[in-house]
């Protein structure tokens, strides 16, 4: 069994997997609302449109696992998926690069209250890893067709994260 120690979520090495969800100087700045408002613009492409799909928004509840151990991996081949954290508090981002699974490139992200996470059409990641109960607003692909993969790991590649 491997261990992963969760490295800080940045949008420089995030990119191979998707965009980071926050408010940044990097982001493109527009006031609006009369100057009252700023609107921290397109930081993520929604893809969703594939097989007759349309976009949803959703609600995930999300409980700590009773043991940090990573054992399932999941991707949607048909649209990207985004995660937006709406209790404040940090959780974790475990992915791979889409394409044939690769245990080997997993990679651990911490990611703060205020950051969420696009992931692209494809990309493999582990589901919600929270710390603590917390909600999240999600919006991914509605439609017809599989558009969900599992792979379980083998007891070698399991995943051990430390804390």
């Amino acid at each position: 069994m491997r261990e992963l120690t969760p490295e800080p979520l940045t949008a420089e090495a995030f990119a191979p997997f998707g965009s980071v969800i926050q408010a940044s100087e990097e982001a493109v700045q527009l006031d609006i609302n009369q100057g009252h408002a700023i609107r921290y613009d397109r930081l993520a492409e929604i893809d969703v449109g594939d097989g007759g799909g349309a976009g949803a928004i959703s609600l995930f509840r999300a409980r700590p696992l009773a043991e940090p151990e990573l054992r399932v991996f999941e991707r949607h081949p048909l649209g990207s998926q985004t995660f937006v954290p709406l209790s404040g508090r940090p959780y974790l981002v475990a992915v791979a690069p889409a394409g044939p699974f690769d245990p080997s490139k997993i990679r651990l992200f911490h990611a703060e209250g205020h950051q969420g996470v696009h992931y692209r059409k494809g990309v493999w990641h582990h589901f919600l890893l929270v710390l603590e109960e917390s909600d999240f607003l999600v919006i991914d692909r509605a439609g017809p067709g599989d558009n969900c993969e599992e792979i379980e790991l083998a007891s070698a590649d399991e995943i051990w994260v430390r804390r």
